[in-house]
């Protein structure tokens, strides 16, 4: 019985490219000259920090624009706070992966709604969907590229 996986995933080794990109693009930048700006990575996600807010949302565009090149979706960043500390305006942003239990519910009540003839189920951070044809499993991944999710998402684990 042919199925896939649904899953939300940013492969690390890109976002470490992307964020050293929008570095050097941070670098080049005649209005960042002389000025305290920086983006900085750890495992659960990154730290921008600039002097200004407006130059904190600059930061935030060349980093979308990065990840954009990239081509990793900027849905996976999500703005956890903003922080002053001392002459620095900081922004913690996290790096999302795998499917939330609310949102693997909403997904499966939408392939459901949908009336194809698949079964999706819940398996921990992701969903996934079996069918007895082909073609149905591909207007499944039709119906959910063409949803408005808040998340990326992923088809991998394909069997026939």
């Amino acid at each position: 019985m042919p199925s896939f996986d649904i899953v939300s995933e940013i492969d690390m080794h890109e976002v470490t490219n992307a964020v050293d990109q929008a570095r050097r693009d941070l670098g080049n930048r005649w209005d960042f000259k002389n000025v305290e700006a920086d983006i900085e990575q750890d495992e659960k996600g990154l730290t921008i920090s600039a002097p200004q807010e407006f130059q904190l949302e600059q930061l935030m565009d060349m980093l979308r624009m990065a990840f954009a090149k990239r081509k990793i979706d900027a849905r996976a960043l999500q703005e956890e706070g903003e922080s002053k500390a001392g002459k620095l305006v900081k922004q913690h942003l996290l790096l999302k992966q795998g499917i939330e239990t609310d949102m693997a519910k909403k997904i499966v009540k939408m392939i459901k709604d949908a009336k194809l003839k698949v079964q999706a189920s819940i398996q921990g951070d992701k969903v996934r969907v079996n069918g007895k044809k082909r073609d149905d499993l591909q207007a499944t991944m039709a119906l959910l590229r063409e949803a408005d999710l808040e998340i990326p998402l992923q088809f991998n684990n394909f069997r026939d």
